[in-house]
């Protein structure tokens, strides 16, 4: 099963897509945390290589992890979405890793409808194709509540509160992207997150 997760600063995607891996026992993708992990230094995937023999799956413009975390660093300092062209180049990347098979949560991306275009695009070439997208739903009071509540560096609330903007600016045209390709599942994300993970597996047919 090919999942993505979509939800504002808060909404608890990081936690659901942990929680789905684990049920499914399937990898996760997280964007997030990658680009956490290459900003601080730390190599999270030891078996990521970013220079492949085939010119369509090699990274030309980062030579690392690292570096690509260094020109990201700016953009999540003040809340910005990192630039397409980044994220892009990571996702397809790692969706060619060898611990990545067919089955997959991704979290974190993505973030426009570019982006969901291009995961399309990308996932033709892999000769897959994405089950579903499930946007979780929670007031932005409770987003930015949630966010503060975090003790992630970058949860500031100028910062935060710019997420949130982007968010609605950037993310609605997502869900109207996979609501027209009828793949788009919504679901409640103001509960306890023991039941949002029911009421997502229950969507999704799993017992």
């Amino acid at each position: 099963m090919r999942l993505v997760i979509l939800g504002g600063s808060g909404s608890g995607k990081s936690t659901q897509a942990q929680r789905l891996c684990r049920y499914l026992d399937i990898p996760l993708i997280s964007t997030g945390d990658i680009l956490r992990s290459a900003i601080s230094g730390n190599q999270p995937l030891p078996e990521f290589r970013w220079l492949e023999a085939d010119p369509r799956t090699s990274l030309s413009v980062y030579a690392s992890l690292s570096e690509l975390g260094y020109h990201a660093q700016p953009y999540i300092q003040k809340g910005e979405l990192v630039p397409d062209e980044m994220i892009i180049e990571l996702i397809r990347i790692r969706l060619r890793q060898p611990d990545i098979s067919c089955d997959w949560v991704l979290e974190g991306y993505p973030r426009t409808a570019f982006q969901a275009e291009e995961l399309d695009f990308l996932l033709d070439d892999l000769g897959q194709k994405l089950d579903w997208a499930i946007y979780l739903q929670v007031p932005e009071a409770v987003m930015v509540s949630r966010s503060l509540g975090r003790s992630l560096p970058d949860d500031q609330p100028e910062i935060v509160q710019r997420r949130v903007e982007l968010f609605y600016d950037r993310t609605i045209p997502i869900l109207e992207y996979y609501d027209r390709r009828r793949c788009l599942l919504t679901i409640n994300g103001d509960q306890s997150p023991e039941m949002v993970q029911q009421n997502i597996l229950t969507l999704l047919s799993v017992p």
